[in-house]
């Protein structure tokens, strides 16, 4: 009984973060206004619609920045909480910390979608397919975050390092950032 409990709460917890991602991925597809004629940026836009068009009347998008799929994203990841709050596994005390904790999550994922974005266009640029739709959805939103390592790495002949100062940045705010924030979070918990 026990293992089918954390095989449930595997299995929600895993499509809560997927959907998660998604409004995320969708939050950057419209900040850097890719594609929207791209297919996949036609699918993501559609299934991320029930929870992001009924929030869009209450909350204003600024400039490109859609405040909507943002509280979208928070609150799907922090209905995990919620749904553990009913089973009885977190204190109804400790809920509003745990919205917190869904922006920190939040947070985790985006380094993951730089991180995995940067990773699909190395691999993409060594197999000679930029021009693929996927590839270039992908470059739409990573440029942003990888313009000031190009302008401020030149490349080394036909060998552009700027890709692995990207990451390395990552991984640093990954190993270094996000602990220090976390622990900020973590007192608040009982």
């Amino acid at each position: 009984f026990l293992l089918m409990n954390e095989t449930v709460i595997f299995i929600l917890r895993s499509v809560i973060d997927i959907y998660a991602s998604l409004l995320l991925i969708r939050l950057l597809l419209q900040l850097v206004q890719a594609n929207f004629y791209n297919p996949i940026c036609q699918t993501l836009f559609k299934v991320c619609a029930p929870l992001v068009e009924p929030l869009n009347k209450i909350l204003p998008t600024i400039g490109t920045f859609n405040m909507a799929a943002l509280a979208a994203a928070i609150l799907v990841k922090w209905s995990f909480y919620l749904l553990l709050m009913a089973f009885g596994a977190v204190a109804i005390s400790d809920i509003l910390v745990y919205l917190a904790v869904a922006g920190f999550e939040l947070l985790r994922t985006l380094i993951e979608i730089y991180f995995w974005g940067i990773f699909i266009l190395v691999i993409s640029s060594w197999v000679g397919t930029t021009q693929h739709p996927t590839v270039a959805l992908v470059s739409q939103v990573v440029d942003p975050y990888m313009s000031p390592f190009r302008n401020l790495i030149p490349p080394i002949g036909m060998i552009d390092i700027s890709p692995m100062a990207a990451i390395f940045t990552l991984m640093i705010i990954r190993a270094k950032v996000l602990p220090m924030l976390g622990g900020l979070i973590l007192p608040f918990l009982s």
